[in-house]
């Protein structure tokens, strides 16, 4: 049981460094901070839920009315300062702090800067690409999840269950509700 205890000290002692990497004080982590500046992340973050929410928009029509209250739910909870910790700790697992360096370097690079401002376009227009995809193919979709459906339900007739049907695609009309039947 001894042997046991000083092994997991051991295998504690050995994610030292992982940790200490994430100390806000760390040369790690104000490398990350640092090429998160570089990226101007909060403008990012800001252009990334402008971009997102066009490409809703323009998915889903029906939404348009709701764009300024959708808007401020995501500043209020995507902000960079809600975010930036985090963030920063996802860059110091990955990355290592050399890595971080020579990122921070390209950063301050025109191309570098260029990347920073093109980034928030090209992933809403890779967004909209995605969404267009399977839009286009959302029957192909429900097709293959009502026949799934069926298959379990015959497979699970025996014991009484039956799965949930497939939810209607974005933007079809929702079945309508039974009603209970009245009571006698």
């Amino acid at each position: 049981m001894k042997k046991i205890l000083v092994g997991l000290l051991f295998l504690n002692l050995s994610f030292l460094p992982v940790a200490h990497a994430q100390d806000a004080n760390s040369s790690h982590y104000k490398a990350a901070e640092q090429m998160l500046s570089l990226m101007d992340m909060e403008t990012i973050l800001r252009r990334s839920i402008d971009e997102m929410l066009k490409a809703q928009i323009a998915q889903n029509p029906s939404i348009a009315p709701f764009e300024s209250v959708m808007r401020a739910f995501l500043l209020k909870h995507m902000s960079w300062d809600s975010l930036k910790a985090d963030t920063i700790k996802i860059y110091t697992a990955e990355f290592t702090e050399p890595e971080l360096n020579e990122m921070n370097k390209f950063y301050q690079t025109p191309t570098g800067k260029k990347m920073v401002e093109k980034l928030p376009t090209l992933m809403g227009r890779g967004a909209e690409i995605g969404a267009k995809r399977v839009q286009d193919h959302m029957p192909e979709l429900e097709a293959a999840m009502m026949e799934e459906a069926k298959k379990q339900a015959a497979a699970g007739s025996g014991a009484g269950a039956s799965p949930a049907a497939p939810a209607p695609a974005a933007g079809a009309p929702a079945a309508p509700k039974a009603t209970p039947p009245p009571k006698k």
